[in-house]
């Protein structure tokens, strides 16, 4: 009956909107909301052709679009669902369920601090002489892809070697550094830019590179400005601007743990 309204249909018209509310949000950031909305039509006049007119000609023919057109856009938007899956199993309760489990990759906080430590003097030094530097830590999700564009190194962190290879007379100064499994595993690397109108201008290509490995992955990316000096770290798609080497610290302890 119509008034027959119970609780199963107050979850289930909830569930619904959640799951519409995120796929809007995933399209947005992907920069195909009009694609979004125009499916979003088209289900309505299906619904409306289908169960409210009950054309029979016209509703079979658009099942078969509906059945065809899920694949076809599986196919289309496959790496945006495959980030939209990776952020729902990389959310930060399931990171923590994941450490209670045992299969998190907290280490030892002694051995975490001498991963951060070099990359932190090396920053604050790097910031007073106004050299342009961007690092990415890899986490959970692998960066091979991103590796594969630069240089091989695998060498050991020492604040020495990052100067060195951010120093503007290297070859490998403008690409991105990439440290996985704390060890500096490639330089040079080429990232994907973000493509965020709110990124405030005076931040150039650096910042929207490290907004973009960050929009893609669960890395965390630091800046260090050419212009200002100034030091960026880019984690879950935000920008946490003009830090200090002790915030810098904090950061990199909490988001390695």
């Amino acid at each position: 009956m119509f008034f027959d309204f119970g609780i199963k249909d107050i979850i289930d018209i909830t569930l619904v909107a959640l799951m519409l509310y995120y796929i809007y949000r995933l399209m947005k950031e992907s920069r195909s909301l009009n694609v979004f909305i125009g499916i979003m039509m088209f289900v309505v006049l299906w619904l409306l052709v289908s169960q409210v007119l009950e054309m029979r000609l016209l509703g079979s023919i658009m099942d078969k679009l509906v059945s065809v057109g899920v694949i076809a856009l599986i196919i289309l938007f496959q790496d945006d669902i495959r980030k939209f899956l990776y952020n729902l199993g990389a959310h930060e309760r399931m990171r923590t369920l994941t450490r209670f489990l045992g299969r998190g990759k907290s280490g030892n906080a002694e051995e975490l601090k001498k991963m951060i430590m070099p990359i932190v003097m090396a920053c604050l030094n790097m910031s007073k002489r106004k050299v342009g530097a961007l690092i990415v830590i890899e986490r959970n999700m692998p960066l091979d892809d991103i590796v594969a564009t630069g240089e091989r190194i695998d060498a050991n962190i020492s604040q020495q070697l990052i100067e060195n290879i951010f120093f503007k007379n290297s070859p490998l100064h403008d690409g991105a550094m990439i440290i996985s499994n704390k060890r500096i595993e490639a330089a040079g690397c080429i990232l994907p830019v973000s493509h965020n109108l709110d990124i405030p201008k005076e931040l150039g290509l650096r910042h929207r590179a490290a907004l973009g490995i960050s929009q893609e992955s669960d890395s965390v990316a630091i800046v260090v400005s050419e212009e200002t000096g100034g030091i960026t770290v880019a984690i879950k798609s935000e920008l946490q601007v003009r830090l200090t080497a002790e915030k810098l610290e904090s950061i990199l302890t909490k988001e390695m743990m």
